[in-house]
């Protein structure tokens, strides 16, 4: 009866594993509004009782897909946690903006899920509200780690900076956006490590 149990266990998370990347594929292709349910079961492929036995409402799917590119280092933001870059190499790596030459140049994911669900009620939206302050206060926890005499508000400005450059990189679809905007946060950077 276990080995039952257990197989149906990894089927489970099979499916909910192949429920994700699916979306992950479509929301970067297509946007996650534009994305029906029946899109996201029919590339995974599971059953559309599957899908939704996995994720009751779209809102589950979002904020699960969101996760899953947290948890996966699949974000920009991830740059931060580099063990390989010291602390100002690691914010100056946010205006990387990332591209593998196919396809238009995206986003932040946060960004975007935000502008699709606008609603500051939504789970979507509280998930991305959540995911931006996190960012921030990473960028004053290394800040302070270099000395800067108000971490706080320069992660909030280096935040703004990262979350423009990614946004403006996608609207125009040219990663040269980040080259200025690192530009931008150097002189940021100069000023506030300058020794008095």
């Amino acid at each position: 009866m276990d080995g039952g149990n257990t197989g149906q266990r990894r089927r489970g998370r099979g499916g909910r594993e192949r429920i994700l990347a699916a979306a992950t594929s479509l929301f970067a292709a297509h946007g996650i509004n534009a994305t029906g349910m029946e899109q996201v079961a029919a590339a995974a492929p599971v059953s559309k009782r599957t899908l939704y036995a996995h994720f009751p409402a779209k809102d589950d799917l979002v904020v699960a897909y969101l996760r899953h590119l947290t948890e996966s280092g699949r974000t920009l933001e991830s740059v931060l946690d580099r063990e390989d870059l010291d602390p100002r190499e690691r914010i100056l790596a946010l205006f990387t903006i990332p591209h593998d030459g196919t396809g238009p140049v995206r986003g932040c994911p946060f960004v975007d899920a935000a502008a699709e669900f606008p609603d500051p009620g939504s789970p979507v939206h509280a998930y991305t509200r959540e995911q931006k302050r996190r960012f921030a206060l990473r960028l004053a926890e290394l800040l302070t780690g270099l000395g800067a005499a108000e971490p706080g508000a320069l992660g909030e400005q280096l935040a703004m900076l990262a979350d423009g450059a990614a946004s403006r990189a996608m609207v125009l679809n040219d990663t040269a956006c980040g080259r200025h905007a690192r530009t931008a946060a150097q002189a940021l950077l100069d000023a506030a490590l300058a020794e008095p």
